[in-house]
């Protein structure tokens, strides 16, 4: 078995498919209390550190498999002018480059949003890739994927970049993931099929406020704030209305016959609506957990408004299986050598 550490772990951001492919996790660390409340509720046996990455001494860990790490993007906020080391003195990405440096991983992965590798944050993205081919690590061409051809029922977006240590690269040591010729829908997540063995089970939801509420219900499924009468377009939208761009997003009624658009940290927040397809209200915990993939016996702690935090800031888990499956692989061909 392969081992692993996660770096701001959140509530299972990687880890519970990178466990299912066949890792065994040796630390899991976030600064969120409520993340570590999750985690030790699924995990009791794992070693889980709550706080600060700066107070983590690595060096016991030396010669871990795979490092991973699902970074905050104001890790880089200062690292935009590609020089190296030198630039990323104060960030959390010296922390990221610290960890590097004592464990010494055969790989390691780094994930983020899609955007990432789109204008001012590509200058990020080049910094990152000089600095660990500093720390002599070669990197696999960053790839962003759709998770709806992973067996996600979710139109979200991800870029994943991983780096193999130079002494065990070679340049087809790494296939990418094979994408499904499938796209589940919202019906294939909530409904018992192919996903899963029942129907989604009850559980709490954020509320959505009266007036949200009377507008929401003239939406029809498929729907968005267009389909509303001119009038209630303007009172919904208000100075939006007047702007370019067709924001397909606000107030929105997904459709079951359709994957999810990307889940958003709060579902009642304004103009972020991914509303039920017969219900007016937003998508219930355990409704959310399912567009991510999570598994229904994993239980989240905290408020709602925690619970609906850490399921967004997941990675969906049967697009980290796909992943892990593939990092499963090169490590076998490593090891083979």
């Amino acid at each position: 078995m392969y081992t692993n550490i996660e770096l701001f772990a959140g509530a299972w951001w990687l880890a519970l498919w990178i466990e299912k492919a066949g890792f065994n996790h040796i630390l899991l660390n976030d600064f969120d209390k409520y993340a570590i409340a999750t985690l030790k509720r699924n995990r009791p046996l794992r070693n889980i550190i709550q706080g600060d990455i700066h107070n983590i001494d690595f060096t016991p860990f030396y010669g871990v498999d795979l490092l991973s790490w699902g970074y905050p993007c104001q890790s880089f906020s200062y690292a935009w002018k590609q020089l190296g080391l030198e630039d990323i003195r104060g960030t959390l990405f010296l922390e990221f480059a610290r960890a590097i440096k004592e464990t010494q991983p055969k790989m390691f992965l780094a994930e983020n949003v899609a955007w990432l590798k789109s204008h001012d944050w590509w200058k990020t993205l080049q910094t990152m890739l000089k600095v660990f081919s500093e720390l002599w690590y070669e990197v696999i061409e960053p790839r962003v994927l759709r998770a709806i051809y992973y067996n996600v029922p979710q139109k979200r977006e991800r870029i994943f970049i991983i780096w193999i240590r130079k002494d065990l690269y070679s340049p087809s040591c790494f296939s990418r993931p094979i994408p499904s010729s499938k796209i589940l829908t919202l019906k294939d997540a909530l409904k018992a099929g192919m996903l899963y063995p029942t129907d989604v089970p009850c559980s709490e939801w954020q509320q959505y406020p009266s007036r949200k509420k009377e507008i929401l219900n003239l939406v029809p499924p498929w729907g968005y704030w267009k389909d509303l009468p001119l009038e209630l377009q303007k009172e919904y939208m208000q100075w939006s209305f007047f702007l370019g761009g067709g924001k397909t997003w606000i107030a929105r009624r997904i459709s079951w016959d359709e994957p999810c658009l990307t889940l958003t940290c709060s579902p009642a927040q304004k103009q972020t609506e991914r509303c039920h397809p017969e219900e007016i209200r937003p998508f219930t915990i355990r409704e959310y957990a399912r567009i991510q993939t999570f598994p229904d016996e994993w239980i989240f702690e905290g408020s709602i408004s925690q619970q609906y935090k850490q399921i967004w800031n997941a990675v969906p888990v049967n697009l980290s299986y796909a992943i892990a499956l593939s990092i499963k692989s090169t490590l076998d061909k490593i090891s083979s050598i």
